[in-house]
Order: structure tokens, then C-alpha cells, then sequence
């Protein structure tokens, strides 16, 4: 895990910003915020969610203008791959245009027919889309709670999705927190065999600029949990 620094910078710099739960929510219909049951993470189980969630929420969408703000916040221990991506995103955040990087996000993900990355499981495993790590998905999420909001038109294997479900698993946004056995379960069958190689390819695509951070941040992320899921088995 990042040192204890980088977790308190995490958990300060993105109070409040990246909650999972603009795509993806509980079974049955949730509460209103208000009545939403708060849970008690250790320090280093609520920087995992958070950093899970801000990734989710910078890939399923371009950041607008207040999330810019939040992410120009970000500031990390430039000693660790994580709080070396989280310094460089703080930077490129602050100097970002929220309209250039609309253009920056359909160059990326949409295009006029795609974009230069193909940001789903099925397709990274595959080389299709709507394939077998979809419906492998879908049969997690039922047995987890997790449903698909109405409205969502991508995949439900799209990184950005994945990463809101990892987050939403160790805060208990689909019911209590997952145990660690889950969250290994749920991190080795849909995360591990492909997600490094998206985030490599993001670092290095050629229309990513505000991205390539996000990218670091990801493969980070991706081989801490990886060697910490290893360790505690």
C-alpha cells in the first residue's frame, strides 16, 4: 500500500468527490443519501476506494469544471508510482481546459467510429466486444447486488464501470464492505488479467495528455492491489 502520507493526502484531497454511485447502485432501489448506512473504513481501506472511484469517475466521463478543481487538489508522495501519478494528475489538472479535454476523452474512448483505446474486459481479452468476460461479469454483479442504473447505455465491463464496483465493494456502497476474500475474488476475475495492459496502453497512446497520468495512476494501483491481495492470501 502507499505510505501513510500519500493515504492521508488521498483521503483529504478527494473528501467528498468520488463516491461510486453515479452508475452503478445496490439491489433492491437505494435510499436517499440521507438515509445511506456510513461505514467505518481503516485509513487505508477508504484511499482504495477513493483512488478505485476516482478512476472510475475520470474514465466513464470527461471531468467537468468542479471536478477539475477537486483533481487540481491532489498532491502525493513523489517517493511512491502512486503518489508520483496523484502529483502528476494535481499538475495536469491544474492546467487543464474542461473543453479540451472533452475533445482529449472522445479522441481517446468514442472517435468518430473508435477510439484509439477500446476501454472494455471483453475486448482486452478477447478482441470483441459483449464476450464472455461481459457475461462473466454480469454473473458477479447479480450474485454481489450490483445493478446497472437505468440510462447507462456502455457495457457494464468498461474500466471505468469495473473501477466504480471495485471502489463501491470496499466501502460498502452495495450493502456492507466486502471481506477481503471478495474483493480478491471480484479484483482477480475482473480486473487482473487485463487492466495493467489498458493502462499502459493510456500512458502511452498518442492523444492522451491530461490521461497519461490517469493511466500511471491505474497500472499503480493495479500492481499494489495485485501484490497485496498475494500477500494476504
Amino acid at each position: 500500500m502507499p505510505s501513510e502520507a500519500t493515504i492521508r493526502a488521498i483521503v483529504r484531497a478527494t473528501e467528498g468527490a468520488v463516491r461510486a454511485d453515479d452508475f452503478y447502485d445496490d439491489l433492491p432501489p437505494p435510499a436517499e443519501p440521507a438515509q445511506r448506512r456510513v461505514f467505518t473504513l481503516a485509513e487505508e481501506d477508504e484511499a482504495r476506494a477513493r483512488l478505485w472511484a476516482l478512476l472510475g469517475r475520470l474514465l466513464l466521463a470527461p471531468p467537468d469544471a468542479a471536478m477539475l478543481a477537486t483533481v487540481a487538489g491532489l498532491a502525493g508522495d513523489e517517493s511512491t508510482p502512486i503518489g508520483a501519478a496523484l502529483a502528476r494528475l494535481g499538475a495536469a489538472a491544474r492546467s487543464a481546459d474542461a473543453d479540451k479535454l472533452r475533445e482529449e476523452y472522445d479522441a481517446l474512448f468514442i472517435g468518430l467510429v473508435r477510439g484509439e483505446l477500446v476501454p472494455f474486459a471483453s475486448y482486452y481479452l478477447t478482441g470483441f466486444l459483449h464476450e464472455k468476460p461481459l457475461a462473466n461479469l454480469r454473473e458477479s454483479m447479480a450474485r454481489l447486488g450490483i445493478a446497472l442504473r437505468d440510462g447507462v447505455a456502455e457495457p457494464e465491463d468498461h474500466i471505468g464501470a469495473v473501477a466504480e464496483m471495485m471502489a463501491g465493494l470496499i466501502a460498502g456502497d452495495f450493502g456492507e464492505p466486502a471481506d477481503l476474500a471478495t474483493q480478491r475474488r471480484f479484483f482477480e476475475d475482473h480486473i487482473a488479467g487485463w487492466a495493467a495492459r489498458f493502462f499502459e496502453d493510456l500512458e502511452g497512446a498518442a492523444a492522451a495528455d491530461f490521461y497519461k497520468p490517469v493511466g500511471a495512476l491505474g497500472r499503480a494501483l493495479v500492481g499494489i492491489e495485485a501484490e497485496a491481495f498475494e500477500m494476504a492470501a
